[in-house]
């Protein structure tokens, strides 16, 4: 299925958000992550499923300073 990752074109397999991310290489567990402008919280993301078009925003800490 398509959806958006970042503002990108992805085609995917996961069906759900919880096996999408290791597919779209985010492994941290240090990462946020919103699903058509709405927050999804870690222990929801297994039971969140994704379709056709849907927007996913996937943020990771950065260090600076």
């Amino acid at each position: 299925m398509k959806i958006l990752v970042n503002a990108e074109p992805r085609d995917i397999r996961a069906t759900n958000l919880a096996d999408a991310l290791p597919e779209l290489g985010f492994d941290s567990p240090a990462i946020a992550t919103a699903l058509n402008g709405d927050f999804i919280p870690r222990a929801e993301r297994a039971a969140t499923a994704l379709g056709e078009g849907d927007r996913l925003e996937v943020l990771a800490p950065m260090q600076g300073g």
